[in-house]
């Protein structure tokens, strides 16, 4: 059987070659990061769906309403963690591919001071201030009391999910995806478990699934913490972490700090206007029901799942185009961004024709009101009509990361979102209708990617990355 899986993957790798999609020579070396991390986005994204599956199917749509409310506020937790941990990876994966292990080691001591500046205000803001938050998302005192109550117990966690952020991407910039995988993985899992424990057999609905994340995030976080110290995981068979963090100094450098502020403040910026932009889409959502709020979060959810393709293709694109780069081979890491953006496009279109076709026994998973169920079939579809967007601006996205190119990005993200589908959404609430929330969804992702594939295209990122890879007096 293995053999037939072999010649299967080499014949696939072969015509991938001829068709001109991506090099053999690269393809492996971009699968070898990428599936790690796209399992770990499965994961990862399938918390929170499952979340959204179990408490709808106990407590109906105000429930699911009010996971998308709280999620809503959770994202920029996790998104700012994200842009933060893109900085990250673009020093690191530059200078380890320069092999200078010290300066890598210390943008990885820079994350996680940051981690801890930026998490716990955002922590205490949430815990103190949850149901006033909500309450400017809706008038529903039931779907508000559902969000409070889901935020106010996993604020507290918010430190946890910038720490494992920085971590796994810090494995990435290495070139070690699997090992973060098996830790978030594993994590997942027991999220998922948890949910089932506290929701169905301890009756706890919101609390239950907010506990559940919460814990898992620590239990990685510990688990995390061995390996970054330089130990090796036991059944885990990858060598240690080539850049531990150690008690020896120095553990500040300001200059290195200034340019990991640098590059992940756009990131910050993109991913929070990528959040916020949920919060007016709700507001409008609201104005058709909490049939439409829930539908559209099911949507949501699931395009979510799809985009876990990102995880990997972004991380790769990110990891090899810093990589070379950092080994001053600019001809080779623009090679490597476009192709696996082709790869990936690919990816996407295969997998968005099957939820396609698959979307009423799909969005079944999430509810069985009819109402409900309606609305999220084609919610569910045009989701997977929008990930050939994201699919586009990810790969883009990870390659711009990669040379340290993060402000057009950001601005990319604006134009697309704030300009473009936002006034899009709002005819909805002028008489347009719902079909504008679809429009919507599919104009915030394909914009951003069309202007950073564009980005992509002037070539300008090699320049940026020059001024990181200089090494200050020299």
């Amino acid at each position: 059987m293995r053999g037939v899986l072999v010649r299967t993957g080499d014949a696939l790798a072969r015509a991938l070659d001829r068709a001109g999609v991506i090099a053999e020579h690269r393809l492996r070396p971009t699968l070898s990061l990428a599936w790690p991390r796209v399992l770990t986005g499965v994961a990862l994204m399938s918390k929170q769906t499952a979340d959204v599956a179990m408490v709808g199917l106990v407590l109906g749509p105000p429930a699911i309403a009010g996971l998308a409310f709280a999620y809503a506020f959770w994202g920029i937790v996790t998104f700012l963690a994200i842009g933060l941990a893109g900085g990250t990876i673009a020093l690191v994966s530059q200078h380890y591919g320069a092999e200078r292990y010290d300066r890598a080691e210390l943008a990885v001591k820079a994350s996680l001071l940051l981690s801890v500046a930026v998490s716990i205000p955002l922590s205490v803001g949430y815990v103190l201030g949850a149901e006033s938050l909500i309450g400017l998302l809706s008038s529903d005192p039931v779907a508000i009391g559902y969000g409070t109550a889901y935020l106010v117990v996993l604020a507290p966690a918010a430190l946890f999910e910038f720490l494992n952020m920085i971590v796994s991407r810090t494995y990435a910039a290495v070139g070690d995806t699997y090992t973060p995988m098996i830790v978030r993985v594993a994590g997942g899992l027991l999220n998922i478990a948890l949910n089932a424990v506290f929701i169905f057999g301890l009756g706890l609905g919101v609390v239950g699934a907010a506990l559940g994340t919460g814990i898992s995030l620590v239990a990685v976080t510990v688990v995390f913490a061995w390996g970054m110290v330089g130990n090796r995981y036991p059944g885990i068979d990858r060598p240690p972490l080539q850049v531990p963090i150690t008690r020896s100094g120095p553990h500040v450098e300001v200059i290195l700090t200034r340019q990991l502020l640098t590059i992940s403040a756009p990131l910050m910026g993109r991913r929070a206007a990528e959040t916020a932009l949920i919060f007016p889409l709700l507001a409008i959502a609201g104005t058709f029901g909490t049939s439409v709020v829930a539908a559209l979060e099911i949507g949501r959810r699931v395009r979510g799942l799809i985009d876990s393709l990102s995880w990997g293709f972004s991380i790769a694109a990110s990891t090899l185009v810093g990589q070379n780069l950092g080994r001053e081979d600019e001809g080779e890491a623009e090679s490597y961004g476009r192709e696996i953006l082709r790869f990936s496009l690919c990816c996407y279109l295969v997998l968005a024709i099957g939820v396609i076709a698959l979307a009423n026994p799909i969005a079944g998973a999430f509810t069985d009101d009819p109402e409900t169920l309606s609305l999220a079939t084609v919610f569910v579809a045009v989701g997977a009509v929008s990930t050939l967007g994201l699919g586009l601006d990810g790969s883009v996205t990870g390659a711009l990361r990669g040379a340290g190119d993060t402000r057009f990005p950001f601005l990319a993200t604006l134009v697309g979102m704030y300009l473009v589908a936002l006034p899009i959404a709002y005819t909805g609430v002028l008489g347009v209708g719902v079909i504008a929330l679809y429009v919507a969804m599919v104009a915030e992702t394909t914009v951003p990617g069309l202007l950073n594939y564009y980005r992509f295209g002037t070539g300008r990122w090699k320049s940026v990355s020059r001024s990181y890879r200089e090494t200050p007096g020299e």
